[in-house]
């Protein structure tokens, strides 16, 4: 008996797609309960936590990008996932980053020791590289008709611009995506989770014709390995430089920009 009788195909793979990954958040979810309860050394509990966080993200990713491929016309039913799933990983995995950059923005302004960030940065690796894997595995089962095991052999190119064009799309994305960041740590919890994921979704529909608007060097590590393999310089610049400079931007800006701008205005005012 197929599963989901009465159902159109198409409904069906969307149904099993959708319950594969709330079922990657759900053993997520638990893995994330249990080394809580067990785990008390704090380098071994932060490197695991970031693991678990960075293998959600990259599962469910890989799954939504499998899903906006099939109806790339019509992208309102890919966006109300990402908003979705956006709201899910912000609730699920508050304490994680499962982004070098953010990373590299907690450390550069104080946030974390560097010891604490490489710790991190390693974990999210891995978990970027296992991720892939994991759902290599998954797509093997065949459980819709899109899932097949040689699509994880193959670069399917997501940068649609010139080279420029890219680091200035995945800059700008982490720039916009980092300040938001900072900025949003006064607001309630329950608002800002909400105003991130509408942010994540407006930057999705904004850029990801170009480069896909990932803003996370993990996350294009593990949907686009292959790619890596193939092309490196270019993916490197794109994936890796483009975010990272996104955020020096965002640090200078608030370190020593606004604060230089701040106290020229109050000079001004005094004269």
């Amino acid at each position: 008996m197929s599963p989901l009788p009465g159902l159109r195909p198409e409904l069906r793979d969307s149904c099993a797609s959708l319950g594969l990954m709330l079922s990657v958040v759900l053993f997520m979810g638990l893995a994330r309960s249990i080394v809580r309860k067990e785990l008390h050394r704090p380098a071994a509990h932060a490197f695991i936590l970031e693991f678990l966080a960075t293998f959600q993200i990259c599962c469910c990713t890989h799954e939504l990008l499998l899903l906006s491929e099939q109806d790339s016309a019509h992208p309102t039913w890919t966006l109300t996932l990402i908003y979705f799933f956006s709201l899910v990983h912000g609730l699920t995995l508050v304490g994680t980053s499962s982004n070098p950059c953010s990373l590299m923005m907690q450390v550069m302004l104080g946030g974390m020791s560097p010891e604490m960030g490489a710790t991190r940065f390693l974990a999210q690796l891995l978990s970027a590289l296992c991720s892939r894997y994991c759902m290599r595995a998954l797509w093997s089962l065949g459980l819709t008709q899109y899932h097949f095991n040689e699509r994880s052999f193959t670069c399917h190119n997501p940068i649609h611009a010139d080279l420029a064009k890219a680091v200035i799309t995945e800059a700008m994305c982490s720039f916009i995506f980092h300040c938001a960041l900072l900025y949003f740590q006064e607001v309630r919890a329950k608002l800002r989770i909400h105003l991130l994921a509408a942010l994540i979704t407006f930057l999705a529909y904004a850029g990801g014709s170009l480069t896909g608007a990932l803003f996370n060097p993990a996350l294009a590590l593990s949907l686009h390995f292959i790619c890596f393999d193939e092309a490196f310089p270019r993916f490197f610049i794109v994936y890796w430089l483009g975010p990272s400079l996104g955020v020096l931007l965002m640090i200078l800006m608030f370190s020593f920009f606004l604060p230089w701008l701040h106290n020229s205005q109050t000079i001004n005012k005094k004269e």
